[in-house]
């Protein structure tokens, strides 16, 4: 463990509210080891870097390691995106699902009013047969009825 008080990384980072409240209060937390175990953040550092290196084309340069300084803030930094990058992905999971919700409840109104309609429609269809039937029947009955002659 290093000797680096956090206070002293929060001064180094220049990062949002949030990421400075979520370091402040994770660094003394002994559970997180990533950050005090600078061999991990060296051995992303040194990934980043040879991948940056091979990018630009230099090949075989060789890469500084980082202190305990640097690997802590860097562990501080990683923490704090990660942190920043599982908010985004939560608030984007809910809108998605929310987004799915309203389009389920527009979906099934929509199928109720069809439904509604097409009830409506049939109603309408059988009273138009009964009318047609009772007015068939009204003229058979006038058809039935003597024809007056004049004289």
């Amino acid at each position: 463990m290093s000797g680096i008080p956090p206070a002293h990384l929060l001064t180094a980072i220049r990062l949002t509210p949030l990421l400075q409240f979520s370091i402040k209060s994770s660094l003394p937390h002994p559970t997180l080891c990533f950050l005090k175990c600078g061999s991990r953040m060296r051995v992303y550092h040194w990934i980043e870097m040879r991948t940056k290196m091979r990018i630009m084309g230099f090949r075989g340069a060789t890469i500084k390691p980082l202190n305990e300084e640097s690997a802590a803030e860097l562990g501080a930094e990683l923490l704090g995106e990660a942190i920043i990058f599982l908010i985004g992905g939560g608030c984007m999971v809910l809108e998605y699902s929310r987004q799915a919700a309203n389009s389920r409840r527009k979906e099934e109104e929509l199928n109720e009013t069809l439904i509604s309609l097409q009830t409506q429609l049939a109603e309408l269809s059988l009273t138009t047969e009964t009318l047609s039937a009772q007015l068939r029947e009204v003229n058979r009955q006038l058809l039935s009825f003597p024809v007056p002659t004049k004289k």
